[in-house]
């Protein structure tokens, strides 16, 4: 059975990764023919098209109820913190965001790095390691040390970057979501998940 990077055949649970500090970071460049670039206004179409693309929600309707519960409210604080990559014809084919916990739970000294999406047309081309490296970069000089990470085990194959980065699951969650990490381990074999037992393949499915 092949799985895609989004997949929603995989039992859903939120997960939550950390990082304490933002110090010596596994460097990454974007390769020839891409570039990064800051949001503009209007660029809310390219972010709900990058992300449905990517399997995050399927429809613009759910994508603009999103973008207005996650970003709306913070437009003005975008051109420094949600990032594009555009592509060598001056397409925007990726993105992430420097953000916050918009829930409520961590005040604004706990960075976040949140929606990170590449078009599938782009994916297997090197940019996703890039991505999170230049958002978290910006995080860090934000002043921001300690980092979240908030994703789900259909986003397994994100996750396993996440742990290469060094972030591990967040002590609460790691409790709470013991059954959803088990299913990464699984998915992704990821030898910082060696304290969760993997599980029959079939137990990772939606039945």
């Amino acid at each position: 059975m092949k799985l895609n990077t989004m997949d929603h055949r995989i039992i859903n649970i939120h997960l939550e990764l950390d990082r304490p500090d933002l110090e010596n970071l596994p460097a990454a460049s974007l390769p020839d023919g891409y570039r990064f670039v800051f949001y503009q206004p209007g660029d809310e179409t390219h972010w709900i098209a990058i992300e449905r693309a990517a399997g995050e929600f399927d429809s613009d309707e759910k994508g603009w109820a999103k973008w207005n519960h996650y970003f709306a409210p913070y437009v003005d604080e975008l051109p420094h913190r949600m990032v594009f990559i555009e592509n060598a014809e001056g397409r925007k084919i990726a993105t992430a965001s420097a953000h916050f916990d918009v829930r409520g739970i961590d005040d604004r000294s706990v960075g976040y790095l949140h929606w990170v999406a590449v078009h599938p047309d782009e994916q297997g081309r090197g940019l996703s390691r890039p991505l999170v490296y230049h958002v978290l970069m910006l995080l860090k000089g934000m002043g921001h040390t300690y980092t979240k990470i908030l994703t789900q085990t259909c986003s397994w194959v994100a996750v396993r970057l996440y742990l290469s980065f060094g972030f591990r699951p967040e002590k609460q969650n790691a409790a709470e979501a013991y059954e959803g990490w088990r299913i990464v381990r699984t998915l992704n074999n990821a030898p910082a998940l060696s304290d969760y037992p993997p599980l029959p393949f079939d137990d990772c499915l939606v039945k």
